[in-house]
């Protein structure tokens, strides 16, 4: 497992479960250094409206095995844990209340 941390300095579990299961996607290789990053200095964070304890991190990459993408890392936040729950390459944010930048 490791502990990574994201834009507001909460630390946020990945387990070997999940970035096994986020690296099983051929066109996750590679990334896997970019999933910190983009938690810690993300472009874009937006609160998932069907529960509000989920937040989507984004940050915009260039080059990967599928050209030009965001890559997303989602996050569940409860009281006394914070985990990744999925990681993935999208070609745009999905839509929601924005917390990142603030506007």
């Amino acid at each position: 497992m490791r502990m990574l941390v994201d834009h507001l300095r909460r630390s946020v579990r990945l387990t070997d479960e999940r970035r096994e299961h986020i690296l099983q996607h051929p066109e996750m290789t590679g990334v896997e250094d970019q999933l910190e990053i983009t938690l810690r200095d993300p472009e874009l964070v937006i609160r998932q409206s069907s529960d509000p304890r989920i937040t989507l991190s984004y940050r915009f990459r260039r080059g990967t095995l599928v050209g030009d993408k965001w890559l997303c890392v989602v996050v569940k936040y409860i009281e006394t844990d914070a985990f990744v729950l999925t990681a993935y390459l999208t070609d745009k944010p999905k839509q929601g209340d924005r917390l990142w930048p603030r506007t």
